[in-house]
């Protein structure tokens, strides 16, 4: 059986490219049997201070979104970073077998550098590739879905556990990549969808919120509505989008919206998202309104991970000799 390893850090809330793009995918590997963990990478967090003082409900609002996208807790283990001891002490050997240069080189680093416009970070978001790395290893996963732009961030990991292997011992397998064939939807703006760039289409909008936020996306000068990502980007993601919503191919899509340009477009999409996305919401709001049991959830899946992550620590000083 596989034991995947994925996770998002809680910065705000998931969106629609974060559905299509990995909550979809994760949930179907759930349902086909694998072994899931996900990681509600909390200390990556502390990285940003405004969103680390709201951290609390960020967290929540995570959990809450994974759970409507269909994750079930009793199969699937759901955590946080903070709340297991165990998986972060791996940080030190991990460490030990990296140098400062492969760290400097990780694109995690080099676009946190340019996004916070600075000329460095600070000593956490530094040593993020090897956070990350005992995040995948701690209950030796096997498969991490990525994106193509992921891979060298997942080489770092694997090349983690073949030097632990050298000089210690084999304890960890060395993880493949499961590449995603997600597409990518764009922002109301034209760029890419992200939390941090406020043109995101959140999980938990209401219908309203929803056609507000369409009506006000990008798109072109084109009357007819055609399907070509390459030359008419902003009007492909819709059309993408819908057709996505609606299980049909998006060519079809453009057809049937043709000579109905811009507004037609953006009607049937708001109209494909909001049905499609219905009974998300409302799993959504039903689990809202227990945090109580959101947070016992979580307190559930905090005590597996630390079950496992403590089995594997002793593995590791076993291996490194450190029982004393």
């Amino acid at each position: 059986m596989d034991r995947i390893l994925s996770g998002d850090r809680p910065t705000g809330p998931l969106h629609l490219g974060h559905y299509f793009g990995t909550l979809q995918n994760r949930v179907r590997l759930q349902r086909a049997g694998a072994q899931l963990t996900l990681v509600v990478a909390d200390y990556q967090v502390l990285t940003d201070t405004d969103t680390a003082a709201r951290l609390g409900p960020a967290v929540d609002a995570l959990v809450l979104d994974y759970l409507a996208a269909g994750v079930d807790p009793e199969t699937t283990t759901i955590f946080a970073h903070s709340a297991v001891p165990a998986l972060n002490q791996l940080l030190l050997p991990f460490l030990s077998l990296v140098s400062v240069a492969e760290l400097e080189r990780n694109p995690t680093v080099k676009d946190e550098i340019a996004h916070a416009r600075r000329a460095s970070v600070s000593g956490l978001m530094f040593t993020y590739p090897a956070h990350q790395a005992a995040d995948i290893l701690f209950g030796k996963a096997t498969v991490v879905p990525v994106g193509q732009d992921q891979l060298p961030h997942l080489e770092l990991t694997r090349t983690i556990a073949r030097r632990f292997a050298d000089r210690y011992g084999p304890v960890f397998p060395v993880p493949a990549a499961l590449l995603s064939a997600a597409p990518l939807l764009l922002g109301t703006d034209g760029t890419k969808m992200s939390k941090s760039r406020g043109n995101a289409i959140p999980l938990g909008a209401d219908a309203d919120e929803t056609a507000r936020l369409i009506r006000s996306a990008k798109t072109d000068a084109g009357r007819h509505i055609t399907y070509d990502p390459v030359a008419r980007p902003e009007v492909s993601s819709l059309v993408l989008l819908a057709a996505l919503c609606l299980d049909r191919d998006p060519h079809a899509v453009a057809a049937d919206v043709g000579p109905g340009g811009a507004a037609g477009l953006k009607k049937l999409v708001t109209d494909a998202v909001n049905e499609y996305f219905a009974p998300l919401r409302a799993r959504r709001a039903a689990y809202a309104r227990d945090p109580g049991a959101l947070r016992a959830l979580l307190r559930d899946g905090n005590a597996r991970a630390t079950a496992v992550a403590e089995a594997t620590l002793a593995e590791v000083k076993t291996a490194m000799n450190m029982h004393y």
